[in-house]
């Protein structure tokens, strides 16, 4: 197989190809060789993460691949008389869309691992930013709990630090409506992540969510509103059955409201009420002359 054809894979998916992620097997295919199959006889890979396919976008690389062909080949396995998908589906449905017959394929052989098929598939959607990141997430909770993967596992198989891996997990918890948010592009990874520290409360969740959108705020701004709809509400100060008294004895003696307020410190303040220019005058004679 020329050089050309082994660049063309693309640095993660070759990687990904030749090294740990299958059973060895002594007849299987070799992992670089490519094939042109018809589009017919291969089957959806059953563990596609991508769940949502932009009409448009698909409709675009189709009418690139009726001008250029398909440039990159997609991953297939063989499966009885037919192929499988394992990474490729957007190329494989636009290429149907374009009405091409048969499409360049590097084939593997019916051994390919199970969670290989989903790794690959995974990166090659993450390598050109295709998923959304509650596609991504939903992937990386599949290698964790279908095939019992840690963490640390599957940053390490999709090249990623396990820090990526958490936090996109985390957007696993966010109520329906946030998810929904994230999926649309609404709002990113970052805000949703601020929002999780609401997501006990749905109904301030839904109206940070409603302030967000509508502000348009970014992450810090969306982080600040979290931190103020989460802190304890201020304490009114209980009425001072005292002070009361003594305003109401200073209302009558002065001839206006008084109002008599506290601070902590033991110290206050006593606020006098005037309603005109008149009424100030007498009431700064009253108390010249008490």
């Amino acid at each position: 197989m020329s050089t050309p054809n082994r660049l063309a894979l693309g640095r993660g998916l070759a990687a990904l190809l030749q090294h740990d992620l299958t059973d060895s097997a002594p007849n299987a295919t070799p992992a670089d060789s490519l094939q042109r199959i018809p589009v017919d006889r291969i089957r959806p890979n059953p563990h596609q993460p991508r769940q949502r396919f932009d009409a448009a976008q698909l409709a675009e690389l189709a009418s690139s691949i009726k001008e250029h062909g398909v440039i990159m080949p997609i991953v297939v396995r063989r499966d009885n008389d037919g192929w499988v998908l394992v990474a490729g589906e957007r190329r494989l449905r636009a290429s149907k869309l374009a009405g091409i017959a048969e499409i360049p394929a590097v084939v593997r052989g019916s051994d390919l691992a199970v969670d290989a098929q989903l790794v690959l598939a995974l990166l090659e959607n993450l390598q050109r930013a295709d998923l959304d990141p509650i596609e991504a997430a939903e992937g990386y909770q599949r290698l964790v709990q279908e095939f019992g993967l840690r963490q640390e596992d599957v940053a390490k198989k999709i090249g990623k630090d396990r820090a990526t891996v958490a936090n996109a997990l985390r957007l696993l918890r966010l109520p329906p409506e946030g998810r929904d948010a994230v999926i649309a592009g609404t709002i990113t990874a970052g805000h949703a992540r601020a929002l999780l520290a609401l997501g006990d409360t749905p109904e301030r969740f839904l109206q940070a969510l409603k302030i967000i959108i509508e502000r348009q705020l970014n992450v810090r701004a969306t982080e600040s509103l979290v931190r103020q709809m989460l802190a304890p509400p201020e304490e009114k100060p209980r009425p001072d059955k005292g002070l009361d008294r003594l305003g109401k004895e200073l209302t009558r003696a002065v001839g206006t409201k008084v109002r008599i307020t506290t601070r902590r410190d033991g110290g206050g303040r006593i606020v006098l009420d005037y309603g005109s220019a008149g009424e100030l005058e007498g009431l700064v004679t009253r108390l010249r002359g008490a």
